[in-house]
């Protein structure tokens, strides 16, 4: 890969060189914008907007308006201009416009429909798959080929500088701790239960992923890497409207899933909703080779285990608006999911004196039976005072989470012949856990003029996780209680927040700075054993924007912010979940939260090509280790505090048009992440004294193409490629894969039908070794990868219908359940 690397490096410094020159050679120039609405007053969106001279009607510049009909031209240089707006049904708008020393807000276009039918002439503006805004990167994953039939878990895989690890751990440049919302509502789940929601969520019902990698003082201050926000589809004219969508897959084993979706808007009331469902089987196969030094000697294992996951999901998010007034609008939002699970997995264990030579072996048989329930109820209000922008906005949330998993451990010895040794060991377990989480939010914009902005709120939180753990042995007499691993775990959190944010527009550059401060109180019970940890503590989190327009094709900017990252409600819970007894997870009660500083420099050329430098420093990094009990021969999994982890990364977004029927883009990110143990002494409730000085650089390489066969015939395909990376005890060895995909419209685009293979060569695999105590654990793991989906989509009513886009304020606290 070291050619392609000398490439990127040598493209930005042609591009870095050209921007300075055109920057020395620049003359006065400003900003235009202004927006659209429909012949109702309502934002006429992703309508296509040109910037004409008047002189010649020569295209300046061109663009599309945004969800709020929003536009803007930077860079103008002064003269006489046309700005036309074209949009699909309706006639075409002009309006003529000077440009002098000041900036130009252009009055509102109306764009009327068209009083007949353009059979000759047939306009479509298509967003690009990739776009750079000023504090995010934005997916449109919409009308992607390859998002069809994919669960969000799967399309969040194929964003630009995003990667899910072998435990769907979810990555952003190279960093944990990545914060996802919904809706720009947090989902409050742990990495576990995110991955199970993520998984049963139909990409068919996604609008777009948000990457916002240094959030504003707006945003809860959680996760260190960032935020990813998916956008589901949204309504908002008259009428009524909906679609279907049924997907086929096949991998080793068959998949399906189906969702509708709904919207209907009369008068002042709209009603929204969307129902799906999946069922979703497939296979894991472990194989984990390791040491465990003893007193006098050495033991090596060789360990191989097949993972059979049954999953079924049913979702739903059903909701309403009223609109009270013309700017005050009342809603509600009801969603939850039901989803059982299933896994049975067969683990086999060689044991030996000597590598490769064993004497024993253990066979454990694994039978889980798993629920997970989710009701969430929000209202909402948001009022627009006046029109010059100044607007109330408040959220009230409840949702609970029930989750329940029986569990049969059954172990049987042999040696290594095959004969009988010892007698079988047949534990289980029942693992009940609530989780109940109230929320209330309220956010104000207040306009001082067009060019000056202050926004402030506050936000309240109550979360309560309680987990049971119930656990029996076999005896000759029957199963009895173990009080050994029998235990009871409640968590409770208040969080109290507020924020202020000033922004400000001037004549080329544009600032924001805000600060958010979150008092936190918690307490850990360990029920059983009568441990007991208080913490409270209050925190500041500043942020800071700065945008500069150089000249009509290069920009800069500057940001820097300031987050935390409390433990997850799982990795506080101390219980242990086996997969043997030699191979087990347990988490950590004595965890501490996480702080990071993060800075972020990008440049822009000619509106598409960007690229970005960050660096960030963590404290009391939390981080998954692999830990060693020699005396019980044992390792398992659990979650430290490290002393600091130092992040940067670079990353260069390149879209493409060869020619009209060939467009794509191409995303390189550059990053290295050094750890550090602080020392060898065990750390409070472990075992662990293992040390950690350093680091790796590491990249990934993103590319899509998109192939235009004729209007309503199109294919795309993706490449991915990781190189090995070390992330704290952990070396991650190489990944990288191929999709690909088809899709064809009939009907006047009501139906679609879609045909998508990922993984076309079953080349995704996790290869991971893990340092701990001085030994080396191998471990190899290969997912069900390759899968071929059929996708078919019918739309029906108005195309046109849209449904007020909800947010919650719940999100946070979700983000953070497990499944576990």
């Amino acid at each position: 890969m070291k050619p392609i690397i000398n490439k990127f490096i040598c493209f930005i410094c042609l591009v870095t060189g050209f921007s300075a020159a055109r920057a020395q050679s620049s003359v006065s120039a400003v900003k235009v914008s202004g927006s659209l609405v429909n012949e109702q007053g309502k934002p006429a969106d992703f309508a296509t907007v040109s910037l004409l001279k008047a002189k010649d009607s020569v295209v300046v510049k061109g663009g599309l308006s945004n969800e709020s009909g929003a536009y803007s031209f930077a860079g103008i240089r002064p003269g006489n201009y046309v700005i036309k707006a074209t949009m699909v049904g309706y006639q075409k708008g002009l309006t003529p416009i000077t440009v002098g020393a000041v900036n130009v807000i252009v009055p509102v276009i109306k764009m009327l429909p068209a009083s007949k039918t353009l059979s000759a002439v047939n306009i479509v503006a298509t967003k690009p798959l990739i776009e750079r805004r000023s504090d995010r990167t934005v997916v449109n994953v919409e009308n992607s080929v390859l998002a069809a039939g994919n669960s969000a878990m799967e399309i969040l895989e194929k964003a630009p500088g995003v990667s899910v690890d072998k435990d769907d751990n979810i990555s952003l440049n190279g960093k944990q701790g990545v914060t996802v919302m919904i809706n720009d509502k947090l989902t409050y789940l742990s990495a576990a239960q995110l991955a199970t929601l993520l998984r049963s969520t139909d990409g068919n019902t996604i609008q777009s992923l948000e990457i916002i990698s240094n959030p504003s003082a707006k945003y809860d201050a959680a996760g260190n890497s960032g935020i990813i926000n998916i956008k589901l589809k949204k309504n908002r004219e008259s009428g009524t409207n909906g679609n279907l969508t049924a997907t086929a897959a096949l991998g080793k084993y068959f998949r399906d899933n189906t969702s509708l979706t709904l919207n209907h808007k009369q008068g002042k009331f709209s009603f929204f909703g969307t129902l799906s469902r999946g069922d979703n089987k497939r296979e894991n196969n472990i194989r984990i080779d390791r040491s465990v030094p003893g007193a006098d000697s050495t033991t090596y294992f060789s360990q191989k285990t097949k993972m059979l996951d049954d999953n079924h999901y049913n979702n739903y998010r059903v909701g309403a608006d009223f609109a009270m007034t013309s700017k005050n609008t009342l809603g509600f939002v009801a969603s939850g999911y039901y989803n059982p699970d299933g896994s049975n997995n067969n683990n086999t264990t060689y044991i030996g004196s000597q590598p490769s030579v064993f004497s024993s072996y253990q066979n454990t048989l694994t039978t889980i039976s798993q629920t997970y329930k989710n009701f969430a109820f929000n209202i909402n209000d948001k009022l627009e005072i006046d029109t010059a922008g100044q607007a109330l906005s408040v959220d009230l949330d409840y949702s609970k989470f029930n989750n329940n998993s029986n569990a049969q451990y059954d172990t049987y010895y042999y040696n290594i012949n095959g004969t009988p040794a010892g007698t079988p060991s047949m534990l289980r377990n029942q693992t009940p856990s609530t989780i109940d989480i109230r929320t209330a939010k309220a956010d104000y914009t207040l306009p001082f003029n067009k060019t000056t902005k202050l926004e402030f709120g506050a936000k309240y939180s109550n979360v309560k996780t309680d987990n049971d753990l119930e656990a029996q042995i076999s005896t000759p007499t029957g199963y009895v209680n173990d009080s050994t691993r029998t235990n009871h775990f409640i968590y409770t959190e208040k969080i109290g927040a507020g924020y202020l944010n000033f922004s400000k527009s001037f004549k080329k550059t544009s600032i924001q700075f805000g600060v958010r401060a979150e008092n936190t109180t918690s307490n850990g019970n360990l029920v059983s054993s009568h441990q007991v940890v208080d913490r409270s503590y209050l925190n500041f989190f500043p942020s800071a924007f700065i945008n500069h327009t150089i000249n009509d094709k290069n920009e800069i900017g500057f940001n820097y912010s300031r987050r935390i990252d409390r433990p997850s409600y799982e990795d506080l819970n101390p219980f242990v979940y086996y997969l043997d007894q030699y191979t087990y997870m347990q988490g950590n009660p004595f965890l501490k939260p996480q702080y990071t500083n993060s800075f972020e420099v990008n440049y822009t050329y000619n509106h598409n090509i960007n690229v970005t430098f960050g660096y960030s420093h963590t404290t009391d990094v939390i981080t998954e280790v692999i830990v060693t009990d020699t005396v019980k021969k044992a390792t398992y999994q659990t979650t430290l505090n490290l002393q600091s982890q130092d992040s940067y990364n670079l990353n260069l977004n390149v879209p493409y048009t060869f020619t009209k029927w060939w467009s794509g883009n191409v995303n390189f990110t550059g990053f290295y992440l050094g750890f550090k143990s602080g020392n060898d002494t065990p750390q409070p409730g472990s075992v662990y004294n293992g040390y950690l000085n350093g680091g790796k650089a590491a990249f990934q390489l993103k590319t899509t193409s998109t192939f235009k066969i004729t209007k309503t015939f199109k294919a795309e395909f993706m490449t991915n490629y990781q190189s090995e990376l070390q992330y704290g005890y952990y070396t991650i060895k190489p990944q990288y894969n191929f999709d690909g995909g088809l899709s064809k419209s009939f009907a006047d685009k009501k139906l679609n039908i879609k045909l998508s293979v990922s993984d076309i060569f079953n080349t995704r695999k996790n290869n991971v070794i893990a340092r701990s105590n001085d030994n080396i654990i191998d471990i190899h793991q290969k997912n069900e990868t390759r899968v071929g989906r059929l996708t078919f989509t019918y739309n029906f009513g108005n195309s046109k219908i849209k449904s007020r886009d909800h947010q919650t304020g719940a999100d946070d606290e979700k983000n953070r359940v497990k499944n576990q």
